[in-house]
């Protein structure tokens, strides 16, 4: 079996490309992507290196997005080898990275090469949306690209990120979309006094009680098909001066929702605001929304991907909307249908990252055959 997804993983993985650096590593990607006719589009934005790659100008347009960027590595006395040093042992290869997520960038290059040896005139167009900007704030990358593209009226009609996603073997879990999260700085406002004179002050902490308590024991939604209930929690709180004898003049509360497509961001802030008001608190709040749910029900791009899964693993994979955000909440906005799929997911953002040696070229054929499903046998 070649291993040339493995040999580019390598040379991504030597990358150093702490977030948001690119370093060198879309260079890599574009010089083989060039071979294959690609055109070829460099979207730097503030720090922030993203490529725009397509080839082909008709319909349906099928995207492999993801990221070169990678989390800092810990400490480097932790690690068995160096993390920039990609090293196979006991069958696996280890660097950070690894699976979070060069490995799957390779395996879309190696997909994409093999898939036009054999279908040079291929029906459709194939792209690549790739971002130095996805381990940190998130601003500079998929999000402006996205953008960019829908100011000129460029639409995805599928789209696969290569997020990690499997849980115990490769095959196992596809995401076919994520819970958006919403947070909330909720300041609740009180009278400052000494605590021997309590009718003189107003303790925030006892009139916001009541409130989180309500807030806490709110059911959002009853979730659906796809997705698990709506859930709020408390992430930091803090009142008081640090003496014992004051009563402190304001609460500060963190909170986030992660939510469902059950629910909607107009929705939740107006059911926390009324009970907020209920209990008659005088308070500040600030939101922020850091992503939207997106879903892709069972259809082309779930049934083309797990078909091909299937055919190189014999597995049935699980369709799953659990974990944090990813960048396929940006693609949504101009992809009807967008999944993530990619390796196991084990050791992501761990010492010693890393994954099966064997996965590589199992990853890129899933690739392959999913091009096949979506570009060649569909069409027909």
């Amino acid at each position: 079996m070649s291993n040339d997804t493995l040999t580019l993983a390598q040379q991504l993985v030597a990358c150093a490309s702490l977030t948001p650096n690119d370093n060198g590593c879309q260079q890599i990607l574009i010089e083989r992507l060039k071979k294959l006719g690609f055109q070829i589009e460099n979207m730097r934005f503030g720090e922030v290196d993203n490529l725009w790659a397509r080839r082909g100008d008709c319909t349906p347009v099928v995207c492999f997005a993801g990221h070169t960027d990678v989390v800092p590595t810990g400490p480097l006395d932790q690690w068995d080898s160096d993390p920039f040093v990609p090293t196979i042992r006991n069958g696996c290869l280890y660097g950070r990275g690894t699976a979070d997520m060069k490995s799957s960038l390779a395996a879309f290059i190696t997909a994409i090469e093999a898939f036009i040896a054999q279908h040079n005139d291929h029906s459709g167009s194939i792209a690549l949306l790739i971002t130095s900007d996805e381990e940190g704030i998130a601003v500079d990358g998929t999000v402006k690209v996205v953008e960019a593209l829908q100011a000129r009226g460029e639409l995805l009609d599928y789209c696969i990120v290569g997020e990690p996603t499997c849980v115990d073997t490769l095959g196992d879990t596809i995401k076919n979309g994520r819970r958006g999260s919403l947070s909330g700085h909720l300041t609740a406002k009180g009278i400052q006094g000494h605590i021997a004179y309590p009718h003189l002050a107003k303790n925030p902490i006892h009139l916001a009680a009541p409130a989180i308590a309500d807030l806490a024991n709110t059911e959002w939604d009853q979730g659906n098909e796809y997705f698990p209930p709506t859930t709020w929690h408390i992430s930091n709180i803090h009142g008081g001066t640090g003496a014992t004898n004051v009563i402190p003049g304001k609460l500060e509360l963190l909170f986030n929702f992660r939510f469902s497509t059950a629910s909607t961001v107009e929705s939740l802030k107006k059911r926390v605001h009324d009970i907020l008001d209920r209990h008659k608190l005088e308070y500040d709040l600030a939101w922020e929304l850091s992503g939207k749910p997106f879903l892709t029900p069972k259809g082309e791009l779930a049934d083309a991907i797990s078909d091909a899964i299937k055919q190189v693993t014999t597995i049935d994979p699980e369709l799953s909307t659990s974990g944090g955000t990813s960048d396929g909440r940006f693609i949504a906005d101009i992809c009807r249908q967008v999944v993530e799929f990619g390796p196991r997911n084990a050791t992501i953002h761990k010492i010693n990252e890393h994954v099966q040696v064997d996965d590589l070229e199992k990853l890129s054929e899933i690739y392959r055959l999913t091009l096949e499903n979506l570009l060649i046998h569909q069409m027909k």
